[in-house]
């Protein structure tokens, strides 16, 4: 499913260019993101075109018999795990790899196992003889109950599932909704689009009376691993997955009246609230006052280029100041804020 909503979403999954973006726009990407980034173009379109093979194709070698579901196991797995050195979805590619393992039998596993008189392996081969010779038992009540109420579970996601199909083979395709109140089988949307540029969003903070004034010093917040510092290396994660950061890269796509909560964390921020600070890996008011005044800054960045002035000069990116997300804001400013959405009002630590 994941790959027809590519192959039918964003142009660039058809002309084969959304690996020439992915490495930079991603949520959270790792050092590695950086070197694939500036790969040359037909790596790229390599990277395009086997995702397309393993999402298309792999996925219908579980029908054909023993050894092609092996090599689809083996296959998903070495995706998977491409994808985690490339910095993609940290923990989700690990979850994505446990149902594959399933795809590998006792045959195939065998040889990870000693063999001989008492191993392991002898013990189950002759329980296997043993549970062979055993006459097969009649079918009791329970078991013929189990098994109605299998099939008609697997008719019920069957009938579910119709208006999901026709969803996904709709022009009109509408992506990450359920069509049901039992919520059993929805569809999925993550990536029908690539980003193409990579826009965030940097919390500012300062102690000067007046925020307009020229002479006001603004100091950013540094998240874990969301891009902020120039010279920061990006962050190794996987399998860890920092939410903050996460949702921060999707609060940058929109303003912040799409997403009250950043003001709820500016308001936070005002207070030097120790639990919200602990998800942060600066902050500029470490030991002092809590500031006056919290802002939020919008930039553009991109990967700087090997072998560049600014790769030079230690930066891994470069960033231009879009405008402001969110204009200064204080306390004070933020207490009908709060009391509206009845949220408890930050008192400074």
């Amino acid at each position: 499913m994941k790959g027809l909503i590519k192959i039918r979403g964003d142009q660039c999954w058809r002309d084969l260019t959304c690996m020439d973006f992915h490495y930079e726009t991603q949520p959270v990407p790792n050092p590695m993101a950086y070197f694939l980034h500036h790969s040359p173009w037909w790596v790229h379109r390599f990277e395009t075109l086997s995702n397309h093979f393993l999402e298309l194709v792999v996925p219908f070698f579980v029908f054909l018999g023993r050894r092609m579901c092996v090599l689809h196991g083996a296959l998903q797995i070495l995706f998977q795990v491409v994808l985690i050195v490339s910095g993609n979805l940290s923990f989700l590619n690990w979850l994505t790899i446990v149902p594959s393992v399933a795809c590998f039998d006792d045959a195939t596993l065998g040889f990870l196992f000693p063999s001989g008189p008492g191993s392991l392996k002898d013990q189950v081969l002759k329980m296997q003889k043993e549970g062979a010779r055993e006459a097969r038992p009649t079918l009791n009540y329970g078991c013929m109950m189990r098994q109605a109420a299998n099939l008609a579970l697997g008719v019920l996601v069957a009938w579910l599932s119709i208006p999901v199909v026709l969803n996904l083979l709709s022009p009109k395709q509408v992506m990450n909704s359920s069509f049901n109140p039992l919520r059993i089988v929805n569809t999925y949307g993550a990536f029908g689009s690539i980003t193409k540029e990579r826009t965030e969003v940097l919390l500012q903070g300062t102690a000067s009376p007046n925020a307009s004034a020229p002479d006001a010093v603004w100091e950013d917040y540094e998240f874990k691993c969301k891009p902020g510092d120039l010279r920061r290396r990006p962050c190794l994660i996987s399998p860890y997955h920092h939410r903050l950061d996460w949702l921060m890269w999707f609060a940058a796509f929109q303003t912040y009246e799409h997403n009250e909560w950043v003001i709820h964390l500016a308001g936070r921020l005002l207070a030097n609230d120790a639990e919200v600070l602990s998800l942060l890996a600066l902050n500029p008011f470490a030991d002092r006052a809590p500031p006056r005044w919290v802002r939020g800054e919008h930039y553009r960045y991109k990967f700087s280029r090997p072998g560049g002035l600014h790769a030079a000069d230690g930066k891994w990116w470069i960033r231009k100041r879009i405008g402001p997300y969110f204009p200064p804001l204080s306390l004070r400013d933020l207490r009908g804020y709060f009391r509206s959405r009845e949220w408890p009002y930050p008192e400074p630590e």
